[in-house]
């Protein structure tokens, strides 16, 4: 080959090597602008919710899309009417509590069966589902570790054994069947009182002190696999399923297409519970913020 022919070789090879970095390096493009109005995406107020509300809006963002985050928003009674308006467009949700505390209905206890059922009753709201992860995120009820052994404490309805049951735990439990109603209508725990603390760092404190028998955490929660305490077994099943399932704003889903689509639904096919568990526990055990835990995950999954 020609010194003249290698400069032209090496020229063209350097241009393209500036192209393909303009275009975020290897065979992959570059993120273009999307256009159009902001997508909003919300979370609920407690930690898992958020870091997944960071993760799917941080795969869009790196595939171009316009992200709006109203994060910590509250509870699915303070979410949902927002959600039905189109003021919110994204949620992570959690297939059965959305039935059984979102709509009132008893889910079907099956992922799948589960998301059709959900996709029915938020169709007549404007709302729609993408595809439900393998990640999974339900209400698990602790006690502290020497109170069940000294009681015998394995399963929730063992808690008939004690003269008093305090629950501590968010308002919205009180009413919900998938929790303090549960234990009350389902488990008929004649024993039970209900003491509102909204976050779970106080809740933790109440059950260590004494002040609450028991308190429903997050299943991904780093509470939960801690020796200290023991997960009772709802043995008469009053949760349900709880794969992660994004709810999107159906005009979004119209107007983005099948790209849009295909973005969320990779970022909730790898993700799974164990993720969810050590994603947690970065930002409640470690204190690092959700939205760099969020971005790590995204780069080692090649998702930004």
């Amino acid at each position: 080959m020609s010194w003249s022919r290698n400069i032209r070789v090496a020229a063209a090879v350097a241009v393209a090597a500036l192209g393909l970095a303009a275009c975020g390096g290897g065979d992959q493009p570059a993120a273009q602008s999307k256009g159009g109005a902001p997508i909003v995406v919300a979370s609920f107020n407690f930690t898992d919710s958020q870091v997944l509300a960071e993760i799917y809006a941080g795969a869009l963002e790196a595939k171009g899309y316009p992200v709006t985050r109203k994060l910590n928003l509250g509870s699915r009674e303070l979410i949902y009417p927002s959600l039905k308006k189109g003021e919110l467009q994204f949620v992570p949700e959690y297939q059965g509590a959305a039935i059984a505390t979102g709509f009132g209905k008893d889910a079907v206890k099956d992922a799948a069966g589960e998301h059709a059922q959900l996709a029915q009753l938020f169709k007549p709201e404007g709302i729609g589902l993408l595809n439900y992860s393998p990640a999974e995120d339900k209400d698990v009820y602790v006690v502290k570790a020497d109170l069940a052994k000294a009681k015998g404490l394995t399963k929730i309805s063992d808690l008939k054994k004690l003269d008093k049951v305090v629950m501590a735990g968010g308002p919205e439990c009180e009413t919900r069947l998938p929790c303090f109603k549960g234990f009350t209508d389902v488990y008929k725990l004649t024993n039970a009182t209900f003491k509102t603390v909204q976050e779970i760092g106080p809740r933790v404190q109440q059950l260590d002190s004494g002040g609450a028998t028991v308190i429903p955490v997050d299943s991904v929660s780093p509470v939960a696999g801690d020796s200290k305490y023991v997960v009772l077994q709802d043995d008469l099943g009053i949760e349900p399923t709880e794969n992660v399932v994004p709810a999107v704003s159906q005009k979004v889903l119209d107007e983005r297409g099948a790209d849009f689509a295909n973005v969320v639904n990779a970022v909730s096919a790898k993700l799974n519970t164990d993720n969810l568990r050590a994603l947690n526990s970065r930002v409640d055990a470690d204190g690092d913020p959700a939205a760099d835990v969020a971005k790590d995950w995204l780069q080692q999954q090649g998702l930004a």
